[in-house]
């Protein structure tokens, strides 16, 4: 089975570090390949947007899934699909709209796999209604430290330590999920403008529960009066009598067709996202959206993944990267998430991806990020002085409100501050004793912080 040594990171591109890649193409190579990791261990990687450490291992294996990418059975009846652990969102949405049936839980990229989506257990819009993706995968292989392939189904202890385990206890090879009914490739949109945080935080308190979907893009340098003012986008999959007679759109309700831009340039100059840049293009973000505005139709790879249509935009932020940051604060904290949006629109952090929504109630996987609350997800360039000491504070003041950040999207968080993020972490960790005391599955994020 070949294999080179590369350089790998995550999306914000911070930290690469040098592993040897292997490819398996069956479960007979992905087995030998958990075998031979050496002695610096291995760990499963998808497409790689998991934007921290989690699926580097410096010097030792990454194993390469993405070659276990086959669809083996959909039942079009009943609504669930057999998938290889390395089939993307993409492809599954690509096969599976067609036939009227979409995936449960989307993240803001449809390019993971997943695999990933099960160690990371992501999440989407939809939380507040569905729940992480865990919730919608009935069972799923598992090969662990051993060499042995396991069934794992959903209530064991295994299972609830796999999703959102980080690739940790082994790796996925196949899932079977259940999946969403839809009658179109269209979303039925609304979309309206808060000025202020409080204001967004009422709107979203008092309508969530109208609405499957549901996301703020929030104004972090906005001050003043103007602290957290935000367009609210939300909304259902449309119905086929919401599309017009005689269109296109009512002729074929169920196509599948995202738009691409063209590639973007190897590197975009360091120093393009200033403060004035990013203010200048949140006022105008915020000032064309609508006051108010109901039931447009929009595409559904528009309404969830609108950075898919642009090629490698990752490297807006220059050659330091960025990190993105998510944390949750229980419902009941919202002096916490205040006082959090004050210090980062204080920080002046030039960002003009951030985002709000709420969570509903958690998913039994142990170190699962999402738990009922509010959450907040900010782009920031890795460069901008002060950052580290800047993001530990905020730590700190996430994790003495009994909130977490998502490890999924982590790169620098302490190891000291996890147990309180994270009350399952002892159980985690013995499983992971009994299930692999030789360290075979190990990532430069589990190194870092002792999982």
């Amino acid at each position: 089975m070949p294999g080179d040594t590369v350089s790998l990171t995550g999306w914000g591109r911070t930290a690469p570090t040098a592993a040897h890649l292997i490819r398996p193409r069956t479960y007979e190579e992905a087995v030998a390949a958990v075998r031979a990791r050496g002695g610096r261990g291995g760990i499963a990687r998808g497409l790689g947007r998991a934007y921290g450490d989690a699926a580097q291992n410096a010097g030792g294996s990454v194993i390469d899934m993405t070659g276990l990418d086959g669809i083996h059975a959909i039942d079009a009846d009943g609504g669930t699909v057999l998938c290889g652990a390395g089939v993307s969102l993409h492809r599954l949405m690509e096969v599976l709209l067609p036939l009227g049936w979409f995936v449960p839980v989307t993240p803001g990229t449809r390019q993971v796999t997943v695999g990933g989506a099960i160690g990371a257990d992501i999440h989407g819009k939809n939380h507040h209604v569905s729940g992480s993706f865990s919730r919608h995968v009935l069972s799923l292989e598992l090969l662990t430290a051993d060499g042995e392939i396991h069934a794992v189904g959903r209530g064991t202890p295994l299972f609830d330590a796999t999703a959102g385990g980080m690739g940790l206890t082994g790796v996925i090879l196949t899932a079977t999920l259940r999946l969403l009914p839809v009658q179109t490739s269209y979303m039925s949109v609304d979309t309206e403008r808060a000025t202020d945080l409080d204001d967004l935080m009422a709107r979203l308190t008092a309508t969530d529960h109208r609405y499957r979907y549901s996301v703020a893009w929030i104004d972090l340098l906005a001050r003043g009066a103007a602290t957290g003012r935000a367009v609210l986008t939300r909304g259902d999959h449309a119905p086929l009598e919401a599309l017009r007679r005689g269109t296109r759109a009512r002729t074929r309700p169920l196509a599948f067709n995202p738009r691409q831009l063209p590639a973007a340039p190897a590197l975009i100059p360091d120093g393009l996202l200033s403060r004035t840049a990013v203010g200048l293009f949140n006022e105008l973000w915020y000032r064309k959206a609508p006051r108010s505005r109901s039931g447009e139709l929009c595409g559904i790879s528009a309404f969830f993944h609108p950075l898919d249509g642009v090629p490698h935009w990752n490297r807006i932020y220059g050659r330091a990267g960025f990190v993105q940051y998510q944390f949750v604060v229980g419902h009941g904290q919202e002096d916490t998430l205040r006082r959090i949006v004050h210090r980062i629109a204080a920080q002046r952090c030039p960002s003009f991806l951030a985002v709000l929504k709420r969570f509903g109630e958690a998913d039994p996987g142990w170190l699962s990020f999402p738990m009922a609350g509010w959450t907040l997800a900010v782009d920031i360039p890795a460069a901008l002085p002060g950052l580290g000491a800047f993001l530990d504070g905020l730590d700190e003041e996430v994790a003495a409100a009994g909130g977490r950040v998502y490890l999924a999207k982590d790169s620098r968080l302490r190891p000291e501050l996890l147990a309180a993020m994270y009350p399952r972490l002892d159980e985690f960790r013995a499983l992971r004793a009994e299930l692999d005391p030789h360290g075979t599955f190990v990532s430069d994020l589990s190194r870092r912080l002792g999982l």
